[in-house]
């Protein structure tokens, strides 16, 4: 049970919204966070770009940012402000290790996210260094997330939507819709239960780890399970970023189909990119325009999942009836809430220079929340949760269900774009 001071002043997802529309306003009117940079290919770079005076100074900000906002989300939500002004501090030192692990030129080559090295932080510290039980009580990951999630629907344009082209939104209308109900329907065949089968059947036919995230979010999941879904999707990116180029050409696909099958098989957007890039500017061009069509439904898919999640009965309720409209209400995510509402302000009531002028930093500052989230999962995560007889039946799943995206994206890209 969570240290607390036994006074909540606001339940956890809407004190996500407050604090993430918070966030947004301080840019809107103008206080923004010129963002770090912490790309490196040599020593040199580390001394004269990423340690350099200026770059620290934007590091110290955003850890002031973030710092503020953590502990007025402790204090909404009734957890020692004491122990998380000690806590968080030290999440944020291992969170700027992984972001400059990730930053350096050779790990970029790879697609490597920052996340994943937060996670490999979090977990080779929390499974080597037996942490007080007080540290582990006021992780706040599930609070991390979600604002990430908030500040992520800023990104989310309704005439960015428009301008992806009738025949991406299509094919990823199609091949979310597909894959996802395929990858639900064989996870409960092998019997995986309810929460990770969301969170796989998400990850896999939407957009990999933000989808992962999302849902995580929207059904209020088990941390534990999302790291194991992440580490999937992360992991069988690289081999698919890598090998779908040269199999595209062996099978003598033009780059448009190429480019459909890329965007929409590969569930980043980094892998995305880089396998484009290697076989051509057509290929480029369609795979990020297919991707970006799928990664716009992640507000849709996020609402009808809060929404099933409401109706289905929790374990332990024996009372077999319909919840009624408060009830569906106190399930319902409303971080959920937070993420059209900031995609709406952003589509329709913010104009396009203003959003040029606070994009990269509210994206920045999302993908650090994002990573302090990882890094969090990983020290309050144990090896064995991760790696067990039990994770058997969810890989076999999250791996045929990839296949069977693989294979019925490649069939769609080839009746839409050959």
């Amino acid at each position: 049970m969570a240290a607390v001071n036994n006074k909540v002043v606001l339940p956890e997802d809407w004190t996500v919204v407050v604090l993430g529309f918070a966030i947004i306003l301080l840019f809107l009117v103008g206080w923004i966070i010129p963002v770090p940079t912490y790309s490196w290919s040599s020593s040199s770079d580390l001394t004269e770009k990423v340690f350099a005076f200026q770059n620290l100074i934007s590091i110290a900000a955003q850890f002031a940012l973030v710092f503020i906002f953590s502990l007025l989300g402790a204090l909404l939500t009734g957890k020692r402000i004491n122990y998380s002004m000690i806590t968080f501090p030290i999440i944020y030192v291992l969170t700027v290790i992984a972001l400059l692990l990730a930053g350096n030129k050779e790990i970029k080559g790879l697609n490597l996210e920052a996340v994943i090295f937060s996670l490999v932080i979090g977990l080779l510290i929390g499974n080597t260094i037996s942490l007080p039980s007080w540290f582990r009580e006021v992780l706040s990951t599930e609070l991390y997330v979600k604002i990430g999630l908030v500040l992520l629907g800023t990104s989310v344009i309704f005439s960015d939507i428009l301008k992806a082209g009738a025949l991406g939104l299509i094919q990823a209308l199609v091949v979310v819709l597909s894959v996802w109900y395929f990858a639900f329907w064989l996870c409960k065949k092998l019997k995986i239960d309810e929460e990770l089968s969301l969170m796989i059947s998400s990850a896999v036919s939407i957009c990999g780890v933000s989808a992962a995230i999302a849902t995580a979010g929207a059904i209020k999941g088990d941390t534990k399970k999302l790291s194991y879904v992440i580490s999937l999707v992360l992991i069988t990116a690289i081999p698919m970023m890598i090998f779908m180029p040269y199999l595209a050409k062996v099978l003598g696909l033009s780059q448009e189909v190429t480019g459909a099958w890329l965007g929409g098989s590969i569930d980043t957007t980094g892998a995305v990119v880089a396998s484009g890039t290697l076989v051509g500017e057509v290929a480029l061009k369609i795979s990020t325009i297919v991707k970006f069509s799928q990664n716009v439904l992640l507000g849709l898919a996020a609402l009808a999942i809060s929404v099933y999640w409401s109706y289905r009965k929790p374990a332990g309720e024996v009372v077999e009836k319909k919840p009624t409209g408060s009830v569906i209400w106190e399930r319902f995510p409303k971080f959920v809430i937070g993420f059209i509402a900031a995609s709406l302000l952003f589509s329709f009531f913010i104009d396009a220079e203003k959003i040029t002028l606070v994009k990269e930093g509210l994206k920045s500052i999302q993908t650090l929340w994002f990573v302090l989230a990882f890094t969090s999962i990983g020290l309050e995560t144990k090896f064995r949760d991760l790696i067990n007889a039990d994770n058997q039946r969810p890989l076999v799943a999250f791996l045929t269900a990839q296949t069977f995206n693989i294979l019925i994206t490649l069939l769609i890209a080839y009746l839409l774009f050959s």
